[in-house]
């Protein structure tokens, strides 16, 4: 009698690939420091994409082409208003990255925490009493 081992089914969760396409696409667009000083741009109202290409001296095709990055990661809704291409900030996408980021917070409040203590004890051992300031400078 043989026994037969089925081949284990591939369980694809939709779920964890959208939002990690979503993650994927959000990092992607603020990995350009380009792009996130126009996302910031966009922080104190809609502009133009020739608003957001002055700073950069860059052209409008060039600035499209950031912009395009930023709008395929769903960080900016760009209209057309006659013939100017108005933006304007959409910072849902960034709960995503925000909610990924705060899970790895621990490891480098654990880190800071490390050396606050470090410090600290660097400073009982030495007989030094830390200045107001450096005392200040370690309070959260």
């Amino acid at each position: 009698m043989w026994l037969t081992i089925a081949a284990p089914c591939a369980i694809f969760n939709h779920m964890v690939a959208q939002s990690s396409a979503v993650l994927d696409s959000v990092f992607h667009a603020l990995a350009d420091p380009t792009r996130r000083a126009m996302l910031r741009r966009l922080t104190d109202g809609k502009r133009n994409i020739s608003e957001l290409a002055a700073p950069f001296r860059m052209s409008f095709a060039a600035a499209s082409k950031h912009v395009r990055v930023l709008e395929s990661a769903g960080l900016v809704k760009r209209t057309v208003e006659g013939r100017e291409h108005v933006c304007a900030i959409e910072a849902s996408p960034l709960a995503a990255a925000e909610e990924w980021l705060q899970f790895y917070e621990r490891f480098w409040t654990m880190r800071l925490d490390a050396l606050e203590a470090a410090l600290r004890s660097e400073d009982l051992e030495s007989g030094k009493t830390p200045t107001k300031k450096q005392r200040k400078g370690r309070k959260r």
